[in-house]
């Protein structure tokens, strides 16, 4: 069966952001490579400010799921646009890890929609947005069964 990975597109910060989700999972970074890496091609020119910006960095979240991210080069036409149509949902097994991954992701949110709390379909559940504009929610099902 195919295995699901979430893949985030950031706006120069991705490097800074990849650091804080490594210690969050406590974890190390697996690849990284940089714009600058690109071998030479006489039809794409990268700008020189663009060449230290992450191409694809990935960590290790278990050993089924990774988080992968790049940035998004303005001079390609990209630009990463951050909203609520996507989370990231981190489904976990007791409520000590619910717990500890809400105190770390949560530093600088930018928004919470939801505080760690109980509800009448997971014993913990929260929805926020970090500090770089990632959606996550963090579920802990414990006795309730509503899937």
């Amino acid at each position: 069966m195919a295995k699901i990975h979430s893949y985030l597109n950031f706006n120069g910060n991705c490097e800074e952001a990849f650091n804080f989700y490594k210690n969050v999972f406590k974890t190390e970074i697996g690849w990284i490579g940089r714009f600058g890496d690109i071998p030479e091609d006489p039809n794409v020119t990268i700008a020189d400010a663009d060449k230290n910006k992450i191409m694809h960095i990935s960590i290790n979240i278990n050993k089924d799921q990774m988080l992968m991210g790049s940035d998004c080069l303005e001079s390609f036409g990209q630009k990463a646009v951050f909203g609520t149509s996507n989370y990231i949902m981190l489904d976990v097994d007791n409520a000590d890890e619910a717990q500890e991954l809400f105190a770390a992701l949560t530093v600088n949110a930018q928004n919470l929609e939801m505080a760690l709390a109980d509800t009448f379909f997971a014993e913990l559940f929260s929805s926020f947005t970090d500090q770089f504009g990632i959606a996550w929610m963090i579920h802990f099902e414990g006795n309730r069964k509503f899937q």
